[in-house]
């Protein structure tokens, strides 16, 4: 392994290390809790380190934001393999995201609530997002109805997930009618 290979794999290390410190503290005490000083402090790098990976803790934020967009697109995926039938696939569609939500509450913020300076449905989308997305998109597209766009109908049907989603974790909707509230979405659906 030659010097430079050793100092980018050194440095994609470390990257890693301040995306899952970050991750593992807002996890545990809130994003206000993440800073580039307290980072520094607990994976023993000084704070100049830190800054010549991120540029600040909004780009730190959009780290945990496309680590976070490609785990939930794999546990959308996986839900969705195991279920037959297209209201079958939504409904664990829509439970994986939910749990997701419940599972990860700092990496949900990044990715939907804070400011981590990525572009979303854009041209230059990074292909984490997308790729979450497309997730989504794969098995409501079949629901969608005859004459809806299918994107369009998995845009508002995320909206609706992310609406749960935040209402529940806000304790503004009860949790336990979770399960409910997915079964309501799902019948609706125009394809059996």
């Amino acid at each position: 392994m030659s010097v430079q290979e050793r100092k980018q794999r050194e440095r994609a290390e470390r990257e890693r290390l301040i995306v899952a410190t970050a991750r593992e503290l807002a996890e545990q005490q809130g994003w206000d809790a993440v800073t580039t000083r307290r980072l520094a402090e607990r994976i023993e790098y000084s704070q100049p380190v830190l800054y010549s990976h991120f540029r600040g803790k909004r780009e730190i934020i959009g780290a945990v934001a496309l680590e976070g967009a490609t785990e939930m697109a794999v546990a959308v995926r996986a839900a969705a393999a195991g279920a037959d039938g297209p209201r079958e696939r939504v409904a664990a569609l829509a439970r994986a995201y939910l749990d997701f939500a419940v599972r990860n509450p700092a990496v949900y913020d990044a990715l939907f609530q804070l400011d981590g300076g990525l572009a979303y449905a854009q041209e230059d989308t990074p292909e984490p997002l997308k790729d979450a997305f497309a997730a989504l998109l794969e098995n409501l597209a079949e629901v969608a109805g005859d004459g809806v766009h299918p994107g369009l109908f998995t845009e508002t049907f995320w909206a609706a997930l992310h609406g749960l989603a935040t209402l529940t974790r806000a304790r503004r909707l009860p949790p336990e009618d979770t399960e409910r509230r997915v079964k309501l979405l799902v019948d609706r659906l125009p394809v059996v």
